[in-house]
């Protein structure tokens, strides 16, 4: 197993309101060919707070499987448009509160929509050595009802297993940044994408995503939920920010964290309608 280098960092300071210009570029990391063997873009997504804190990392096992050096450049298959989930087929807004779709920023390879279904989700159980310390059971439960909320909108399936999930959902404080600037910013949450390539036995070959996302324990139940709800935003596909505070993906941190709005299931749904190579069969 060997875990491939993310690419690009994007980061946000609580409170500091940025334009939709730059709110575009936080979220659109820079994007090439490692040199493993294998294909991958990654992408980063970084929920800040001002405090600065340590916490114990545990080791995030590694998710990408190396495959031998392709004899000639992989062909991409064309953009093209996966179906609709029922659930998101059948949603309708009432009330017309709109979207915030212009802010979502593409990959190179399109939109990250999921296309096989049920999305599985992995969450970091507690241990009977965690039991009692930073309340594991209560992280596990709160991150949990975020997959829940979710799953009305996307069809979602939690697992017992890392190696099989397309989403990780881990137990870890995100590293401080800025030590060589000076600057250190603790976050609270990172979500972290790369792109590979699948070849299921007796079936076409196809790009798709796996997504690890970090979320710091020693917050409150009600953090730790919107914190998770706020980054599973971003692995459904959502690889950008509102600038609404009502959406659980405004880019900041509020002191009463918004539910999932029509909005932001109006602006997934939008995303689910764009062309993307991901999921399509490779030549």
């Amino acid at each position: 197993m060997a875990k491939p280098s993310p690419v690009g960092y994007c980061s946000r300071m609580k409170g500091d309101r940025p334009s939709a210009s730059s709110l575009n570029r936080h979220l659109n990391c820079r994007w090439r060919f490692l040199p493993q063997a294998s294909l991958f873009w990654s992408g980063v997504a970084i929920a800040v707070l001002l405090s600065i804190f340590l916490h114990f990392q545990f080791p995030i096992p590694a998710l990408a499987q190396v495959e031998p050096q392709p004899s000639s450049p992989l062909s991409l298959p064309a953009p093209q448009v996966h179906p609709l989930p029922p659930t998101l087929a059948e949603w309708q807004d009432s009330s017309n509160q709109g979207d915030y779709f212009p802010e979502i920023s593409p990959t190179e390879l399109g939109y990250l929509v999921w296309s096989r279904l049920p999305v599985k989700v992995y969450v970091q159980p507690p241990t009977e050595e965690l039991v009692g310390v930073n309340r594991s059971p209560a992280w596990f439960e709160a991150v949990t009802q975020a997959i829940q909320e979710w799953n009305a909108y996307l069809p979602l399936e939690q697992i017992d297993s890392f190696e099989a999930a397309d989403i990780s959902i881990w137990r870890s404080t995100p590293p401080i940044e800025g030590w060589q600037e000076g600057n250190l910013r603790a976050r609270s949450a990172e979500t972290r994408y790369q792109i590979y390539r699948v070849r299921p036995v007796n079936a076409p070959a196809y790009l798709t995503q796996r997504f690890n996302i970090l979320l710091r324990p020693s917050q409150t139940d009600h953090y730790i939920r919107a914190a998770a709800r706020h980054e599973l935003g971003h692995a459904l596909g959502i690889w950008g920010h509102s600038l609404s505070e009502t959406d659980a993906l405004y880019f900041s941190q509020v002191r009463n964290p918004p539910q999932i709005s029509a909005r932001d299931v109006n602006t997934l749904k939008r995303i689910y309608e764009q062309p993307t190579r991901l999921g399509w069969a490779l030549d």
